[in-house]
């Protein structure tokens, strides 16, 4: 455990340092500013704008941080070697990656509670300039929805781990991980719509059936995570929903790093 917490602190450090980190902050401030902007210029549901606005600005930050700082970590440990220095020390290739997980998804952490300080106050002006237009916005559950945007990172980061281990640069890391991001968003309306084809008149074949049922189980749904219109209008998902997209984030994200550990630990580095 030593070890893992050692490799975790390093990688926070290194992932503190990042130029990219400050840029990706600077543009949700931006976007911040423009949510106050936008939320002047709207004559109605101002608080429903507000919010869906300031969610949507703190999830594609919480993107592009994972992108453009996560996914660069360990590919930058593989193309400056210094990963043959670290493993060839008593340092398991399992403590390495748990290591670097850990660093990386506290630095997740800090950076999404900076971002969801930064919306939360944006909301907070809009509100005192425009308080009847607030009455049905829950603002537990826009808390709730930005820690369900964390815990989405988290998946997204297992996946990166996972591919990083068995590609060779990480613009294969960086495509796979968007191609799974948009599949894990659009496949539940899919299944939706094969699920209702009948109703509406769609002949959907059974080998598309097929495909699409294959294709739940090996991506993530990540529209579990997305709350947002619950947020605005404040209506409440159930118990059984939200204890259950915990464990469904944290159970796909373990087996993921569960994988990613067994591939690194197999593979031969030159």
């Amino acid at each position: 455990m030593k070890a893992v917490w050692s490799v975790a602190k390093i990688t926070f450090k290194e992932g503190v340092r990042s130029r990219a980190l400050y840029g990706i902050g600077f543009l949700a401030l931006l976007l911040c500013g423009g949510n106050l902007l936008i939320s002047n210029m709207v004559m109605r549901e101002v608080g429903k704008v507000a919010v869906d606005i300031g969610l949507a600005s703190t999830g594609f930050a919480g993107l592009l941080l994972l992108l453009f700082v996560v996914i660069n970590q360990l590919a930058s440990d593989f193309d400056q070697k210094t990963l043959y220095m670290i493993i060839a020390r008593p340092v398991s290739r399992t403590n390495f990656l748990l290591g670097k997980y850990l660093g990386l998804a506290i630095l997740i952490f800090y950076s999404m509670v900076i971002l969801s300080v930064a919306m939360l106050l944006t909301l907070l002006l809009i509100y005192l300039g425009s308080q009847g237009y607030f009455d049905r916005i829950s603002w537990a559950l826009v808390v709730l929805s930005l820690v369900f945007t964390f815990l989405q990172l988290l998946v997204l980061s297992s996946l990166s781990f996972l591919f990083s281990t068995f590609t060779t640069t990480s613009f294969f890391t960086l495509i796979l991980t968007i191609l799974f991001y948009f599949i894990g968003h659009g496949l539940s309306a899919v299944k939706k719509i094969i699920s209702s084809a009948d109703l509406i008149g769609i002949q959907v074949s059974e080998i598309t059936v097929q495909i699409v049922t294959f294709a739940s189980w090996v991506f993530p749904n990540l529209s579990l995570f997305d709350i947002r219109a619950q947020a605005a209008h404040g209506v409440w998902p159930g118990s059984a929903y939200l204890l259950g997209t915990f464990a469904y984030a944290f159970f796909y994200a373990g087996m993921s790093l569960v994988v990613a550990i067994l591939v690194f630990n197999r593979r031969e580095f030159p």
